[in-house]
């Protein structure tokens, strides 16, 4: 029996025409799955009506609800927050990334072999929508600073696939905002020396008419980011300090 429970976190803003088949897709690949935590970021179309009505079909799903639209990384501490499985995957609401490979993505974790997997869109070529030569510009600068800062060999810090133990996640103090979390969690991970992972995944990119958020303000607050979490946040100021005390990743604690 696997002692492993899996829980998904779906943060969504106005996702109403495909948060429905995300929640598919996942109970058709991992129907194993502990719980699927949406948190809706205040959406003004029927993202809340659309993911009420599939707590219904299945209590599996929970949904959380801001008043007020707070962002990625707001969405992301509500569901850390009331997650209850060991192993935790954000999984974004608008079908770019294929709920079908989270099986590959939690793998070495569940092997015993990492504390965090990280899905790479460059590791191997995969499907991959052709979209914006400057968003690959960006994400490959962000990179290349990151891995000087953190002293890594990552391929794709801006991946939004990400699984870590449920312990980590759940202790980490996060601070960022909007997207500022891909940056914030590599950094904050590296400083407890936990084991990183990356498995190559696919990516079904949108365009902004298609609904894509993410803009040229988000790649300057990463770069500010970057020195925040890498040289101006100590590890004391990274994680709560039960969790340090329990010296569970000894590499940065010996």
């Amino acid at each position: 029996m696997d002692e492993h429970l899996l829980s998904l976190i779906v943060p969504a803003f106005n996702e109403e025409r495909t948060i429905e088949a995300v929640l598919d897709r996942v109970f058709e690949f991992l129907p194993d799955v502990h719980e699927v935590i949406v948190i809706d970021d205040a959406s003004v179309d029927r993202t809340t009506e659309v993911s009420h009505a599939y707590t219904l079909r299945d209590p599996r799903v929970k949904l959380f609800r801001h008043k007020t639209n707070l962002g990625k990384t707001a969405a992301l501490q509500t569901g850390f927050a009331a997650c209850t499985g060991t192993i935790v995957v954000v999984q974004d609401a608008d079908l770019e990334y294929n709920p079908r490979e989270i099986s590959d993505l939690i793998a070495p974790i569940k092997e015993g072999a990492a504390d965090v997997c990280l899905g790479s869109r460059f590791m191997v070529r995969r499907a991959g929508r052709v979209l914006y030569f400057r968003h690959f510009l960006a994400n490959k600068f962000l990179t290349f600073v990151n891995n000087l800062c953190t002293d890594l060999n990552l391929t794709d810090v801006e991946t939004g696939y990400k699984a870590s133990r449920a312990e980590i996640a759940k202790n980490m103090i996060i601070e960022s905002s909007g997207f500022g979390f891909e940056i914030e969690f590599v950094a904050k991970c590296q400083k407890i020396g936990a084991r990183i992972y990356e498995v190559p995944i696919s990516y079904y990119g949108r365009t902004y008419e298609e609904g894509k958020k993410i803009g040229l303000r988000d790649g300057l607050d990463a770069l500010w980011y970057l020195i925040k979490f890498n040289i101006l946040t100590g590890l004391k100021q990274s994680f709560r300090p039960e969790f340090l005390e329990l010296k569970a990743y000894p590499k940065r604690f010996g």
